[in-house]
């Protein structure tokens, strides 16, 4: 299901007076990968900027090493 599809299944209820909207735990958790999957397209996006912005010497772009941050992550 497409994130537009969640968004037009959801359903709505009023209680005292407030409206508010209704979604399956299904299509709640679909909806969230969704944003973060757009999320990490945008980041991505924007490193690649970057890098072609310092004329793709990674560094400039303020890359970092991989041995450098490894221990890191974990």
């Amino acid at each position: 299901m497409s994130a537009l599809e969640v968004l037009q299944a959801v359903q709505y209820v009023t209680i005292k007076g407030k409206r508010f909207a209704v979604l399956s735990v299904e299509d709640w958790e679909a909806l969230l990968e969704w944003l973060e999957t757009v999320e990490d397209a945008d980041v991505a996006r924007r490193a690649y900027e970057a890098l072609e912005a310092a004329g793709g010497q990674r560094e400039r772009a303020g890359w970092l090493k991989w041995e450098d941050v490894k221990a890191e992550v974990g």
